[in-house]
């Protein structure tokens, strides 16, 4: 069969990352696109249909209509993060399936309200963190369940990028990739104009990039969580929100220490910033550095003290992308087991960063939240 997909709400621009995983999908097909707020958009709804050729009357303004007129069997939701359980309650009545890009959400609260709405909906919930599709992050997890490094006693996570502010105008170029073209922003009128800077919506370098390190920290950990935590942030006078954030998480076996930074010297994507965007694993028996977007790993082992290079491990089918995964969870009726997916494995690391903003206000360490 081929599955349908409606794109609903462009509030954050990797949507048009999701549709292209729509477009070179064999079975899956765009039936609409969604987007109630012009203004809040980060990605413009006719330039992603002229992108994706959609035609003029599967573009809609009205969120119920897009539903009820292309029966879609899975929304692609990308809503500002304190409005994710708001958004999946409205489409989750309508038995779709779901793919909801990170964050998760920006509370435990509103997590439990997210997997409420999808299992009296029925549909399965795919939560896309990138970093889950990252070769070096992928290989790390795979050398430490090989029992590379022994027992993991230490993840420590450092990422970001050159600033938020950028992302207030993003455009497809003639070759159809995605170009950034606004500009940081060093002004507090127009830094608060946007919801990236906007700490009620879920703005900050904290709720943009600990996520991913406490979702896939957690998995490196096979779901071992921490016991309290203490986090710091710094607030520029430029903006209302966080551009750093450091966060110690204290388990049974020690110290991990999870960085966020808007204000990186360069953008990963582009030339890696020192300190480098990744992952920093110890283990009982050797230590494996994971950075974004690297061609290889670097081990220690006892036999290997001075360290040696593993190439990473090309992606396969079916986890190669969220939207494979999610289809091939629904073709072969299998729940999406997949950790950093898996909407109970990011809940339970959303306790994480619920700690971590209780810590940040009271200037103090917390134990780890319910």
């Amino acid at each position: 069969m081929t599955w349908t997909v409606a794109g609903i709400n462009f509030a954050h621009f990797h949507m048009g990352d999701n549709l292209r995983l729509v477009e070179s999908h064999p079975d899956a097909e765009i039936v609409g696109i969604c987007d109630e707020d012009p203004d809040e958009a980060t990605l413009g709804l006719e330039d992603t249909a002229d992108e994706f050729g959609v035609p003029d009357d599967q573009v809609f303004r009205d969120h119920e209509r897009c539903l009820e007129e292309t029966d879609p069997d899975i929304v692609v939701l990308c809503p500002v993060p304190s409005e994710h359980a708001d958004w999946v309650e409205k489409v989750a009545p309508y038995g779709v399936d779901v793919i909801l890009e990170k964050p998760f959400a920006t509370s435990v609260e509103d997590a439990d309200r997210i997997l409420e709405a999808m299992a009296e909906g029925g549909g399965k919930l795919a939560v896309n963190w990138p970093l889950a599709w990252y070769e070096s992050h992928r290989t790390t997890k795979q050398l430490v369940d090989e029992g590379t490094i022994g027992d993991v006693l230490e993840v420590h996570y450092y990422d970001g990028n050159k600033g938020s502010g950028r992302f207030t105008q993003v455009e497809y170029t003639d070759s159809g990739e995605l170009h950034f073209a606004g500009k940081d922003l060093e002004d507090t009128d127009e830094a608060a104009a946007t919801w990236w800077h906007q700490p009620e919506r879920g703005g900050g370098s904290l709720n943009d990039y600990l996520g991913y390190g406490v979702t896939l920290g957690t998995w490196f950990r096979d779901g071992e969580l921490p016991l309290e935590v203490t986090t710091d942030t710094y607030t520029p006078e430029w903006s209302p929100v966080d551009t750093h954030s450091v966060t110690i998480a204290k388990y049974e076996t020690g110290l991990s220490k999870y960085e966020t930074r808007w204000g990186t010297f360069t953008d990963p994507w582009v030339h890696q910033p020192q300190p480098k965007c990744g992952f920093v694993l110890v283990g009982s028996e050797g230590t494996i550095s994971s950075y974004d977007y690297e061609e290889t790993v670097r081990v220690q082992d006892e036999e290997h003290p001075e360290g040696y290079e593993v190439d990473v491990d090309p992606l396969e089918a079916p986890l190669e992308n969220v939207l494979q995964y999610l289809i091939h969870c629904l073709e072969n009726d299998e729940a999406v087991a997949f950790p950093p997916l898996n909407p109970e494995h990011c809940r339970e690391a959303q306790r994480i960063i619920d700690t971590a903003h209780l810590s940040a206000d009271r200037g103090e360490t917390v134990e780890l939240v319910d």
